[in-house]
């Protein structure tokens, strides 16, 4: 599969404390089929709502600000929907600031994430890989994880479990035009 120049984002936060280990940058792409009861990003749904952004684009400003932030995050929507496209960008990361740490949240079940053709270089750059839906009966809004169902897999020695236990559940960031930014496992509880 050969990938696209560009990804379809929902919101880029330069800088945050609550979704991952350190100050991270946070990507939320653009697009999501499975549409989980309760999730509190629904407004990442929409296949055609977004803007297209260059993977050259996003990954330049990550690389101006990398010596500010220990990682990015990639979240949703469904990144995954987007997989060929989002290996690309996160092998351009790697390949100028390979101590950059990524982390992606997926609402697929870990076992679909691995059935997926052309997963394989995505996974080759991913850090740590937080799989499942979100189940609103099952709801833990704690450590990166929404319902206590999601599945974190591990797939470098950067980070162990004990890095997810002191992260904030959620932050409130007021931008540069007094706009409010929900963000973290339980953005919800500031609304």
């Amino acid at each position: 599969m050969t990938p696209t120049n560009r990804l379809r984002i929902h919101h880029i936060q330069a800088f945050s404390q609550v979704n991952g280990p350190g100050t991270r940058t946070v990507i939320w792409t653009q697009g999501c089929t499975i549409n989980c009861p309760g999730c509190f990003n629904p407004e990442t749904h929409s296949l055609t709502a977004g803007k297209w952004i260059s993977t050259h684009t996003i990954a330049r400003k990550i690389l101006d600000r990398q010596n500010k932030i220990e990682g990015i995050t990639i979240s949703g929507g469904e990144p995954l929907l987007q997989l060929a496209e989002l290996a690309h960008l996160l092998r351009q990361i790697k390949c100028q600031a390979s101590h950059l740490s990524i982390i992606v949240f997926s609402g697929y079940a870990w076992p679909h994430i691995q059935s997926l053709p052309g997963v394989e270089p995505l996974l080759e750059q991913v850090d740590v890989l937080i799989a499942g839906p979100f189940v609103q009966s099952l709801r833990a809004a704690q450590h990166l994880a929404g319902s206590s169902n999601k599945t974190f897999h591990f797939l470098t020695n950067r980070y162990r479990a004990s890095n997810f236990f002191s992260i904030p559940p959620a932050e409130v960031i007021i931008d540069a035009n007094g706009n409010l930014q929900f963000s973290g496992i339980d953005p919800l509880q500031w609304k």
